[in-house]
């Protein structure tokens, strides 16, 4: 899919590019999949903010996505490819043969009217979705579940693909789109091909006006406040705050390790993203 650029009438214009959306099917989306998406706009129960800087943007209709794809050995024909705006990647509506719909994500090479399942021996095409122990060593993947039944977690954005490494007994490694190299049990789905809508990463927004569409608003640094406002501001003339980076509220940002040692599954990761 193309990118699209303006004439530089203004010079917002000058520098603003987005997509061209002409592949894709001009389709309100399927009302049975869709409903209204509610924004918190930072704040938590109570209404204080607990996460700063976001708020407004336009008002989006959520698309319910099959991350689980475990309608296996039904056959299934894609209908439309559709913009989604909760999300970078596209989607595709698919009409199975018992009468169900459901939304997937968009792989590259998927058509309309191209056939697509999910199940334990299918043909290694994109769109199609199998367990990680079905697939050969070497296949590109995406919409990877990291334990399985609990849907896809891994690999889920526009342009990203994965790749399987290797497999050892009842677990598979698979290379991630960081560079990281992790082992996932042989029983996680996921599916073939890599992630649609490649040209995403080369959108230029051009504007603060399309920022504030996304629901962001400005971010203030804190040596640019005062010293009541922030405990790095202050100081005469342009000062780089001194001290460590905190929070407004004194606590360390760049301090110590934040991972919760209970929940975390480092013992999964063969290589890390960082070396």
């Amino acid at each position: 899919m193309p990118l699209k650029t303006f004439r530089p009438n203004t010079p917002s214009r000058r520098n603003m590019s987005m997509m061209d959306f002409s592949d894709l099917t001009k389709t309100k989306p399927e009302k049975s999949l869709s409903k209204g998406k509610r924004g918190t706009g930072g704040r938590n129960n109570v209404g204080r903010i607990t996460s700063r800087f976001r708020g407004g943007g336009v008002k989006r209709t959520l698309r319910e996505i099959d991350f689980k794809r475990d309608k296996d050995g039904v056959p299934a024909v894609v209908k439309t490819l559709e913009y989604d705006p909760n999300r970078s990647s596209n989607i595709a509506l698919l009409a199975y043969a018992d009468g169900e719909k459901r939304y997937i994500l968009a792989p590259v090479g998927l058509a309309l009217q191209d056939k697509v399942i999910s199940g334990d021996k299918v043909e290694i095409k994109p769109g199609n979705a199998m367990k990680l122990k079905n697939i050969p060593v070497g296949i590109e993947l995406h919409n990877i579940e990291a334990r399985p039944g609990s849907g896809a977690k891994f690999v889920r954005s526009a342009g990203q693909v994965a790749q399987i490494r290797s497999k050892e007994g009842q677990y598979v490694q698979i290379k991630l789109p960081s560079g990281e190299i992790r082992m996932l049990h042989a029983d996680c789905k996921a599916t073939i091909g890599q992630i649609g809508n490649l040209e995403h990463m080369n959108v230029k927004l051009g504007k603060a006006g399309r920022k504030r569409y996304l629901g962001k608003k400005p971010h203030n640094r804190g040596v640019a406040m005062n010293p009541i406002d922030h405990p790095m501001g202050g100081g005469e003339g342009r000062s780089s705050g001194g001290g460590h980076p905190r929070s407004p509220w004194g606590q360390l940002a760049k301090a110590g390790k934040t991972r919760n040692k209970k929940k975390a599954s480092t013992k999964f990761i063969v290589q890390r993203r960082k070396k």
